[in-house]
Formats: structure tokens, sequence, C-alpha cells
């Protein structure tokens, strides 16, 4: 059987485009469509590529069906001088994107060498019987550039055709990712002159997108030509992207830092850090930095608060515990409410939250503790209080602070939501407050 002879990447020709190329990503299987898998290739490479200054044009998902498979590589190559494709690269039956690359490139699938040792080493240091199939991941279109995978048994392949690049890359993400990271993208740097691009990244929690904008309207209308601003919001934060082309002018990140302290004067209260981080590692920083330590209270949220806040390695460091108390017998055995409280004013109460929160303080000995009460629904509401309501309380040695909120967005946003709102008022409350620590 012959077996190919890829070219080396540093003999790879030189296509002349002026400008950055546009870039397509292609995702081949059935189960994108079906939605038994989220597709979260696609995000990682557009992330990846937009570092380099390369910018997607297009993502499509395409079924395992080979006329469907040519049609959309047809359509892609009109579109886009690059073609990232991801899916049908298993050595099963339903994987049918290297059989269609060889017949889209007029070739036929030869053995790979280097690619069937690589195999053959992965099965032994397994301990596994290596199967035919097994066999068949190394065999390749013979007129590609094959891309070593380091950690699987699937190679990519590179095609240069009529003008258009076409790489084909396993479905599983680590295996994608790692392709990327070793191959795709420095060829692609290498290949294409690609003009220095620069990101910033402000990240913001506690004000939604339209409020941010309006607060910061005319530092936005005020940014170089050269510096574009984008709001990407997430789950209960947005985060601020500033992207930086090249202008010719000397030290674009440091001209881009250089635009944060107005920024910082229109919305400080609001950043949570300058970087790309979690707002619970951004509360361990706090934490660390005052020397304090802080417990949780939860109710509604079943242990999601400090679920979040010991996410972050070396949390040990400032978290010491938390208690669930969802039932009203442990909110008063564990954290001393008191019976009148919950009379008068129901577990769902800033009274007592209040209580709460300062009952975790002492018991669990911390500097600073907060507590959640709420009804998540779709039941629970009485009528005073509506599916969605909070309470949120954070207490620290000089003070107990309560708010109330109503967050009605089904069961589990309500959930998740409420942990994001109680981790907001955490983090306000570390850098604004002077918290000494307990004196033991």
């Amino acid at each position: 059987m012959p077996t190919a002879q890829p070219t080396p990447a540093s003999n790879a020709p030189q296509l002349p485009h002026a400008a950055p190329p546009d870039v397509e990503i292609m995702t081949i299987g059935d189960e994108l469509l079906y939605g038994q898998v989220i597709d979260t290739n696609s995000a990682f490479m557009g992330q990846e590529l937009g570092k380099i200054g390369l910018r997607v044009r297009q993502i499509s998902s395409v079924s395992d069906r080979a006329d469907e498979i040519v049609a959309a590589l047809d359509q892609a190559r009109q579109r886009a001088q690059v073609v990232l494709i991801t899916g049908g690269l298993g050595p099963t039956k339903d994987d049918l994107t290297k059989h269609v690359l060889a017949r889209y490139f007029g070739s036929e699938l030869v053995m790979h060498e280097p690619t069937l040792r690589h195999v053959e080493e992965i099965f032994k240091r397994f301990q596994r019987p290596m199967l035919d199939v097994n066999r068949q991941q190394a065999l390749v279109p013979a007129n590609c550039e094959v891309l070593h995978n380091a950690v699987g048994t699937a190679p990519g392949m590179w095609f240069s055709d009529q003008g258009t690049i076409f790489v084909s890359m396993p479905g599983v993400p680590f295996e994608m990712k790692r392709l990327m990271t070793d191959h795709v993208l420095p060829r692609l740097q290498a290949q294409f002159h690609i003009a220095p691009i620069e990101h910033v990244v402000v990240m913001t929690a506690g004000l939604g997108e339209s409020f941010l904008a309006k607060q910061i309207e005319d530092w936005e209308d005020a940014l170089p030509a050269n510096i574009k601003l984008a709001y990407l919001p997430s789950f209960g934060a947005v985060r601020l992207r500033l992207t930086g082309s090249d202008d010719g002018l000397p030290d674009l990140r440091g001209r881009m830092l250089a635009l944060l302290p107005a920024l910082r004067e229109r919305i400080g209260e609001y950043i949570f850090a300058e970087e790309e981080t979690t707002l619970e590692a951004a509360i361990g920083q706090l934490l660390l930095a005052k020397g304090l330590t802080v417990g949780t209270a939860e109710s509604c949220t079943g242990g999601m608060v400090a679920q979040r806040l010991t996410s972050v390695s070396g949390s040990s460091a400032y978290f010491r515990g938390g208690i669930v108390a969802y039932h009203n017998d442990i909110k008063q055995q564990e954290l001393g409410v008191k019976s009148e409280t919950l009379a008068e004013f129901g577990a769902v109460s800033e009274a007592t939250v209040r209580e709460m929160a300062e009952g975790a303080r002492h018991r669990l000995g911390v500097d600073v503790a907060v507590a959640i009460s709420g009804i998540a629904g779709p039941t629970g509401a009485t009528e005073t209080k509506k599916v969605g309501t909070v309470c949120l309380a954070y207490s620290d040695a000089t003070q107990t602070i309560t708010r109330e909120y109503v967050l009605d967005r089904g069961r589990a946003l309500n959930t998740e939501y409420a942990a994001q709102s109680m981790l907001t008022m955490l983090r306000q409350q570390l850098a604004q407050a002077e918290v000494r620590p307990l004196q033991v």
C-alpha cells in the first residue's frame, strides 16, 4: 500500500492575501444537529483565531451525509479562504469526513506510517488490542499534509486547493485544541501577513449591558479609530473587550491600557478585574489581600455560593465553611435565627437573612459571612412574596447589610442569579469596606 509523504510546514506555499483571510468553521455530525452534543469547538476556534487577528465569517453545522458535506465544502470556498473542519474522523462507519475529503480533492486514502506507529504506541501503552478499524485511523488522503495529533489517534489534515485552505480536525475538543495550538494557528500566522492585534479585557458585574453602555458612552465615543469596544454579556456579568489593530505607532497595548483609568472613573464600582477571570477568583484575591476569611449560610441556593467560592484553587486559605439551612429548623438550630423573626417576617425576608449571616459569622468563626434565602419556584409563593424573591445579607464585624430582589426566571435560573447576586454583593462590600481580620 502506498504511503503518504506530507510536505513539511515550512515548505507550504505562500498565498498572496493583501488582507487577513476570511475564515469559516464547519462542524460535522448528526449529534450536533440533534442537540445531543453542544458545539464548544467553534467557540474555542473563534476565540483563538481572534487573538491572532483572524475573523470568523461564518459557522456551519453539517450532517453525516456525504452529499451534504460536499455541498457545504462548495459553499464554504465561495465565502472564505480558510475553512476549518471538525468531526467525522472517528473509526466507526458514520465517520465519513476523511473519505469525502479524499474524493472531493481527487485523491485516494493511503497509509501514513508515522501515524500508524503513533496509534500502535497508544494501544500498547494502554495494553489494549488494536483492531483493524483502529489501524484505519492512519489512512489519509494522499494529497493532504498530515498534522500530528499528539493526544489522539485521528491526525489532522491540511489541504491547499485553488487558493483555499481546508483543515480537517477531530471533533473531540481536547484533540482539536491541541491540533489548533500545535499546528493550525502557527501555520496560519506564518502563511498570512496578519497585522498585530491586541485585546484588553475588563470584567464587570452588577450592572446590565445597556446601563453600562449609557454610563461609558462618552468614553466609548472618544476611542481612537483603531480601537474598538465589544460588550460580551454572560451570566450576571458583562465582559468589556477592547480590540486594538496596528496603526503603525509603537506600544499599542500600552496605549490601550492608558484608556482604563478614565473607564474606572465611570464604572469602577462594577469592575472586578482587568483580565480574563471569574468573579469568585476576584473575590478570593480580595480576601487574600485583606487577610480575611469567609463563610456562607444558604437556603434557596443549596450550597451554590459555597461551591463557586471553593472552585478556586487555594480557596482553603480563606473559605472556612458553609451551612445549607434549607429547613427553618436548621436556620434556628445551626444559625441562631429567632423563631419570632421567622413567625413575623418569614424565612424569605431581610430580617431572617440578617440573622443567618450574623449567625454564620459567629458559628463558623469567620471575618465575613454572607447569607441567602429565596423562593426559587415554581411553588412557594405567598400573598406578599412572589416566586423569584431573593433576600441577601453581608455581615462583618462592623456592619450587616441586606438586600431584596425579585428574579423570576424559572427555578434553575432563579437560583443561579441568586448566587451571582450574592457573589456580586460580597465583592462590592469587600472592595469598599475596611474589614479587619478577627483577633484570635
